[in-house]
């Protein structure tokens, strides 16, 4: 019996499908695939190198012995090199030697589409073939209403390896993460978890931005079954999962996807286009057919194989701008002479357009820090094609705002309510992420003003003006209970904090806040419509008081927010309102629950007394650094 027998999974369709860029599912096809060939067990494999001369299969069933396990190159000009290799099965290491047409360099890589990986620092691709059986029927058909845009949306950003890890400092496993993660996660009103990547990396410190195995996920917790284990989890729970996903660029690691085969097969030739300066890392060649297939595949494969509810797609802006972080001279214009790729724009597009489909209930959410138009506008009316967009700007100026003494503030009252005149240019995500996190930025905590009471208030605060601007919201993990430290990849969030009280009253809080969202039509029923949202009172920069209306489709549902960004105590506080009927305090950031003084209203009078436009008006007692919420 020949070491390699010739065995093809791809039919002259697939090949011409793949030529064009339209091949989708090309993780059924290519990579390492365990089955039985004229009764005997082995493994297919299938690789794309078109500029090589040969590749071998290398492994621990041949001892790593180049040329033993040559595959054969198909007659197609396709590029697929292609084999069955009797006796090799699930479990088994291999990687691709591959000799160039290209001055003979040999490349040795990893499987692009490995199903799994040797944990790192260690780079082999194992042999994979998981038997799953799902228990999320449930979930899976009634994802579409869950997952809608007019449903809330309370993300949960987790980074596996230190929510919470062993007393050994030992990652949580998978299978931990299914039961600790998941019962957190519920106990906390949150909708939805968004987990920073994944996909196989080699480089703790990148966070797993810089991805080396695309199809597999890392290692580091366990195998994809009991990553299967986690998702099914949260679904059961009714927790929708969406995954961070990085198809901006990847790292140059020598069994990475970079100079694959001797050529620049992945990444685009020029300079200026493949390589980015700020990441040290290689930009995918959007050109390109087959690389476009590769990606779009990927990301059919997370909601096909894992049923993930949503993608997350970093560094978007990265992406769409040929500009982007390059000086003058660094970068070409396009053919109009401006600074777009319409490569990237092209891609993402066609991502975009397949992904919805293909998957019913899904959503991608586009990290896009620019004004770049229609983001998250369909792809038929000029738009990028994603569900949401993240509001950047509003995270940006929000954080600056809060940061500032609060006697200082009313003379930025613009920044606070500038957000209103963009709020419904897109479909937006509100993010306090783990970018705000890092680098000397100090935790949310801590980039609060004033003593440790009117730190934890501002938070609160934060959160309670966060939860009813309009939009839906992300919280990275540490920010729900007031994380004192900045986030440190390499160590668990600092949970003892949560015995005590200030910490675990804007744990409750934001308890609270998740659940009061999920239960106030009026906070998401029109999150990303103008009709959403009226002004009462955005003038009033001296007593840096905000008011305003939130509004769902029945108008008995209506809630009226008001926030008082100063620590004084604002009683008597008139403000209009535009019913007559009864009004109550629903939910206030200074009850002692939360930490809090205490104050709150309890019998709302409304009279005939003009205020703001209406009719009507209130006298409330506005909390110290504290919102109030009326219904």
């Amino acid at each position: 019996m020949p070491n390699v027998e010739v065995h093809s999974l791809f039919t002259e369709f697939d090949i011409n499908l793949f030529k064009s860029g339209k091949h989708f599912k090309l993780y059924e096809k290519l990579g390492s695939h365990p089955m039985e060939l004229n009764g005997v067990k082995g493994t297919y494999f299938a690789v794309w190198a078109p500029t090589a001369n040969s590749v071998s299969v290398i492994g621990d069933f041949n001892f790593w012995k180049v040329g033993e396990h040559e595959l054969n190159v198909r007659w197609d000009e396709s590029g697929i090199w292609e084999g069955f290799i009797p006796n090799v099965t699930k479990g088994s290491l291999y990687k691709y030697n591959i000799r160039s047409n290209n001055f003979g360099i040999r490349t040795e890589k990893a499987d692009p589409f490995a199903r799994y990986c040797e944990h790192p620092p260690k780079t082999g691709s194992i042999v994979w073939d998981g038997d799953y059986s799902w228990e999320d029927k449930a979930w899976m058909g009634y994802r579409k209403d869950k997952n809608s845009l007019d449903k809330p949306y309370a993300v949960y950003e987790v980074h596996l390896g230190s929510w919470k890890r062993k007393n050994n400092n030992d990652f949580l496993s998978y299978l931990e993460l299914a039961e600790d993660l998941v019962k957190y996660v519920k106990e906390m009103n949150f909708t939805h978890v968004e987990f920073m990547p994944v996909m196989e990396y080699p480089y703790d410190p990148s966070w797993g931005y810089q991805l080396t195995g695309y199809f597999a996920p890392t290692s580091r917790f366990g195998n994809p079954e009991e990553f299967k284990v986690l998702v099914d989890k949260l679904h059961q729970n009714d927790i929708g999962v969406i995954l961070d996903w990085v198809p901006s660029h990847f790292p140059e690691d020598a069994h990475g996807l970079g100079f694959f085969d001797g050529s620049h097969l992945y990444e685009h030739p020029d300079r200026r286009k493949g390589y980015h300066p700020d990441w040290k890392s290689l930009i995918f060649n959007y050109g390109r057919n087959e690389v476009r297939a590769f990606l779009i595949s990927n990301a059919m494969f997370w909601m096909d194989q894992f049923h993930i509810d949503a993608l997350r797609v970093d560094a978007v802006a990265s992406m769409i701008y040929l500009d982007y972080s390059r000086e003058e001279g660094e970068w070409e214009p396009n053919m109009y002479g401006n600074n777009e790729n319409l490569e990237a724009i092209s891609f993402l597009r066609e991502m975009n357009q397949q992904l919805y489909a293909s998957f019913d209930g899904i959503q991608t959410i586009a990290e896009e820090s620019t004004a770049f138009s229609g983001v998250s506008k369909p792809v038929d009316l000029g738009g990028l094609g994603f569900g949401m967009k993240w509001m950047m700007g509003w995270m940006h100026d929000t954080l600056e705002y809060f940061k500032k003494e609060p006697i200082y503030r009313k003379h930025h009252q613009n920044d606070i309510t500038f957000s209103m005149t963009y709020a419904f240019s897109e479909n937006f995500m509100l993010p306090f992420s783990h970018d705000e996190v890092v680098y000397g930025k100090q935790s949310l905590l801590y980039r609060m003003p004033g003593d440790e009471w009117q730190r934890f208030a501002n938070l609160r605060l934060l959160f309670g003006y966060m939860f009813t601007h309009p939009g839906t919201k992300l919280v990275f993990m540490g920010g729900e209970f007031g994380q004192s430290s900045e986030w440190d990849f390499q160590n668990s969030l600092d949970w003892h904090l949560t015995q005590y009280d200030f910490h675990a009253g804007v744990q409750n809080f934001v308890k609270d806040l998740n659940g009061f969202y999920k239960s106030y039509p009026a906070l998401y029923e029109k999150q990303f419509s103008p009709e959403s949202f009226q002004w009462i009172d955005y003038g009033d920069a001296e007593n840096s008081v905000l008011a305003y209306i939130r509004k769902g489709h029945d108008t008995k549902n209506d809630l009226i927010a008001i926030c008082n960004f100063t620590p004084l105590i604002r009683e008597n506080y008139r403000i209009g309102v535009p019913k007559s009927t009864k009004i109550v305090e629903v939910l206030n950031s200074d009850a002692k629950k939360y930490g809090g003084s205490g104050s709150h209203n309890d019998k709302i009078q409304v009279k005939k007394t003009p205020s703001h436009g209406f009719k009507n008006s209130i006298e409330i007692t506005l909390p110290p650094l504290g919102i109030v919420i009326l219904q």
